[in-house]
């Protein structure tokens, strides 16, 4: 059987370009590595706790509603709402007005700064409202310009004008967020305070306007996995095959195959690769190949990608604890940023790759102190993913993949795992979740080695492509997102992370959408 479209690569945007194309009636084959699908979007059960095992909340940004509408799929959602905390002050981050509840945290914090602050603000606020133009209607994409013709007419056409505007001067702040946030402040606290959790050389219009992105969370009831089940249900209910512990070996671009590791040998159409960029150049077989032209790309796509990065990877500690749901919410939302100290990570100093095993730990224990955790207790949004009476916490930092790979290579991986879990239990404990090292039943944890492992993807990086790299071997342009889908190898398209910066969930839906369309106007 020759396959309309294979789409190599089940996370999210794989996942989308399926789901579209068997709406579009095409055969299609869904390859992918793991026993499951969803990549870093899941859900597991331990022991009666439900954890979310990648993202902890899905955004909209116009595109999550937009898209499950236009499939027909139904999922029941709650308002993820989100919790910012520094030492013992804590604000909720529901509307427009927590902006105000932060600088007034700020100020408390760094008096010193009060001028500094106040200059900051104003300008988070232009972008939080660059922002609302930005994210402001249902995503054109997955509109059908039939159905809804009177909103094209209302909103998006007017919106169009409005965001042919907005573009540069979001683009105008691309700047990396540090030296950014360095124009308006020289104290390297707060700036380390305002920048730490988020990724290396975040954009600044991105890191700043995520006031605006966190009230635009949502949760499925269920935990995050719900979304990845009801997209694969869809697929195959509309005649699409999926085939997981599918990992591909090698593709032959002139025969337009597909070879899995276990020898199973399907033919394309049109291929989608929705997987990690440098897989895709290592799997083609240059051997196979006639064509100098192809071989020439596919050689120097790979001598320009091997020096490239994944961006920041993350720690996560799983934890089961015998406090109520009731103790956890008297502080906090189910879904909490929270940094233990006001002086900065940038105090911990610089990442000890190389250092002794007790180097290793001093540096781990100062990390541990300054850094900012992302918390997730699903029960806080769902009731029923703990068992009566306890509650399922998802402790996160982000973390080095090159320091990650030093301790296992060194035969540190188990101490590290057990020295950082207590670190981050102790450190919780004493600063804002007395009582909770006392009510461990369970933990356990992913590294950074972990989600390479899992996902395949470059150092274990889950938002694509780091920042620091120069350039950033992806489309950055907002106005060009459509490009991002395109390579320049023949029948051959990509969607996911690694194809857009910076990435996320709606990049990710995005680029399948993109994908779909182009590879289904192909085969028209």
């Amino acid at each position: 059987m020759i396959y309309d479209a294979i789409v190599v690569g089940a996370g999210v945007s794989g996942l989308t370009s399926a789901a579209f194309l068997a709406k579009y009636g095409r055969s299609i084959l869904l390859l992918e590595k793991q026993p499951h699908c969803g990549g870093l979007v899941n859900s597991f059960t331990r022991d009666g706790f439900t954890f979310d095992g990648g993202i902890r909340a899905l955004d909209d940004a116009g595109a999550l509603f937009t898209m499950l509408r236009n499939l027909g799929i139904e999922i029941e959602f709650v308002k993820n709402h989100v919790s910012l905390g520094i030492e013992d002050q804590i604000i909720r981050v529901d509307s427009d007005m927590a902006l105000t509840d932060y600088e007034k945290m700020l100020k408390n914090l760094y008096p010193e700064s009060s001028e500094d602050i106040s200059a900051i603000i104003k300008d988070i606020k232009i972008i939080m409202d660059l922002m609302d133009v930005q994210y402001g209607i249902d995503n054109p994409l997955f509109l059908d310009i039939k159905a809804d013709r009177d909103y094209f007419i209302k909103e998006v056409f007017p919106w169009m004008f409005k965001y042919a505007i907005t573009a540069p001067k979001i683009m105008g702040k691309n700047q990396a967020a540090i030296p950014y946030l360095q124009q308006f402040t020289k104290n390297s606290a707060l700036i380390d305070i305002i920048s730490q959790h988020f990724f290396t050389d975040t954009p600044a219009y991105f890191a700043l306007s995520y006031f605006k992105l966190f009230q635009d969370y949502y949760y499925p009831k269920g935990g995050t996995g719900v979304f990845i089940d009801k997209l694969t249900d869809f697929i195959l209910k509309h005649g699409g095959e999926i085939r997981t512990n599918r990992a591909v070996s090698s593709i032959d671009l002139e025969k337009k195959t597909v070879t899995t590791m276990d020898g199973d040998v399907f033919e394309y159409r049109q291929l989608l690769w929705a997987a990690d960029q440098k897989a895709l150049y290592s799997s083609i077989n240059i051997e196979s190949l006639g064509n100098q032209k192809t071989i020439d790309v596919v050689r120097e796509k790979q001598n320009f990608l091997a020096d490239k990065i994944g961006n920041d990877s993350i720690f996560t500690l799983y934890v089961s604890s015998e406090l109520d749901k009731s103790y956890f919410e008297s502080i906090a939302t189910g879904h909490f940023f929270y940094t233990p100290s006001r002086k900065g990570q940038s105090k911990a100093g610089a990442i000890p790759v190389g250092g002794t095993w007790e180097e290793v730990r001093v540096w781990l224990a100062s990390l541990f102190e300054f850094t900012t955790y992302e918390i997730a207790i699903p029960v806080l949004r769902d009731s029923k993913l703990a068992p009566e009476g306890k509650a399922g916490l998802i402790i996160s930092v982000l973390f080095d993949y090159q320091l990650s790979k030093y301790i296992a290579d060194q035969g540190w991986d188990e101490q590290f795992r057990e020295y950082t879990s207590e670190l981050m239990i102790n450190t919780l404990d004493a600063y804002i979740y007395p009582g909770l090292a006392g009510s461990v039943i369970d933990s356990f944890t992913s590294t950074p080695l972990s989600i390479k492992k899992i996902t395949g993807s470059t150092d274990g990086a889950i938002t694509g492509w780091s920042f620091t790299n120069n350039p950033v071997p992806a489309e950055s342009r907002l106005v060009r997102i459509a490009n991002a889908v395109k390579t320049p190898l023949p029948d051959v398209h990509q969607a996911g992370q690694w194809t857009y910066s910076p990435s996320g969930l709606p990049v990710s839906l995005i680029t399948g959408k993109l994908a779909a369309d182009r590879i289904n106007k192909r085969l028209k």
